[in-house]
């Protein structure tokens, strides 16, 4: 993955740069200005690449496309069902050391209401799913996410301190861990690996958002296959 690559060759910051120019609505973009130049010399074919465009763009703004694609083209592991949390559960009151980790998925800083940085709708998704499957099964949770590669100069508190505090103040269910230093999902993986096998867990339960679980799913395993620390995804 261009990701990892960029990552480990120590060119994280500009992650954000690369990611602006070839996701949509670039790409598009690209293809329209290449069908305007046409315009004189191939007048069918400007037309052709503007229309293809322009259903490009709109597509990327649909949903429904976005569900397509990661439903055809991504391997998305099914959520956890009641046995699966069951034999979770089991294994917790046995003893087993397992922990269930929540990634990050941004924060909003434009929250004055608040009287400061808040945690974006998809982050919150995630940790109330998180705390949640940490009360049906009994597992600690910890919380994973700090600055963002976009946000060297944001004041706001890492990603996972917010976490931890409205999973206290909010949810009356504290987070056991919180590894708040990360900047991407790679980073994700390994201080959380790291952290966690420092305090004996055996078993990590991730929870992200579906279309992010392949990627973190990857990320997590290859950072556990050295301390053979098993991860299991919920998404």
């Amino acid at each position: 993955m261009l990701a990892d690559w960029l990552t480990s060759a120590g060119l994280g910051a500009v992650k954000p740069v690369v990611a602006a120019l070839v996701l949509p609505p670039m790409p598009f973009l690209a293809l329209a200005i290449a069908g305007a130049g046409l315009a004189r010399a191939r007048p069918r074919a400007s037309r052709w690449l503007v229309a293809l465009a322009c259903l490009g763009i709109w597509l990327s703004c649909c949903s429904g496309a976005a569900r397509w694609v990661e439903e055809s083209w991504l391997a998305l592991p099914p959520p956890l069902d009641a046995a699966q949390r069951a034999a979770l559960k089991a294994r917790a009151a046995a003893g087993a050391p397992l922990a269930i980790v929540v990634l990050g998925g941004g924060m909003d800083v434009d929250t004055d209401e608040y009287g400061g940085s808040d945690l974006a709708s998809v982050s919150l998704q995630r940790l109330r799913y998180g705390i949640w499957l940490g009360r049906q099964t009994g597992i600690a949770v910890a919380g994973s996410g700090g600055l963002g590669w976009a946000q060297p100069g944001n004041p706001a508190p890492p990603e996972a301190s917010r976490m931890a505090e409205i999973a206290r103040d909010e949810y009356g269910l504290p987070l056991r861990w919180v590894e708040s230093s990360s900047r991407d999902t790679h980073e994700n993986a390994v201080n959380t690996v790291a952290l966690l096998h420092a305090a004996g867990i055996q078993e990590i339960v991730l929870v992200t958002s579906a279309g992010h679980m392949p990627r973190a799913l990857r990320e997590f395993r290859a950072a556990a296959a050295g301390p053979a620390m098993r991860v299991t995804p919920a998404p």
